[in-house]
């Protein structure tokens, strides 16, 4: 079965084969958030040259920036105080920190599948290394 675009970049899966899983874990979780170097199923190399990740640090400020305005949107409409510094900087605060696994991992899903020219999904990609059981 096919995965459709944004099915496959929700389930953080490789742009190129929409096999491989780009991450290791879940986004939130006890254990510290880990990036494959290489596609386990068509090894597509996800940092395509040094520094490729940068540009993810403005996706996720975009992120940051939407998720703050949201929540403090939010803070208004549920208690209608419009004067308490203190009440909206760490309901930013708050926002930014329970939001920062997502946006560490979606901001590079997104320069992957949308930011980068020439990264392009190939239907019926063939493995590029069988998979090797292991011996005990």
């Amino acid at each position: 079965m096919e995965l459709s675009e944004f099915k496959a970049a929700c389930q953080a899966k490789c742009p190129r084969c929409r096999k491989g899983n780009i991450f290791i874990g879940n986004a939130y979780g006890l254990k510290i958030q880990k990036m494959n170097d290489r596609c386990d199923y068509c090894d597509l190399r996800f940092e395509r040259e040094p520094g490729y990740f940068y540009v993810a640090m403005f996706v996720s400020y975009a992120f940051t920036v939407a998720e703050m305005i949201t929540a403090c949107l939010a803070c208004y409409v549920l208690t209608g105080n419009d004067s308490s510094f203190i009440l909206y900087a760490s309901v930013a605060l708050l926002a930014v920190l329970v939001s920062s696994p997502f946006n560490y991992r979606y901001s590079r899903v997104v320069l992957m599948y949308w930011l980068s020219p020439g990264l392009k999904y190939i239907p019926n990609l063939p493995r590029k290394f069988p998979k090797v059981p292991l011996t005990k």
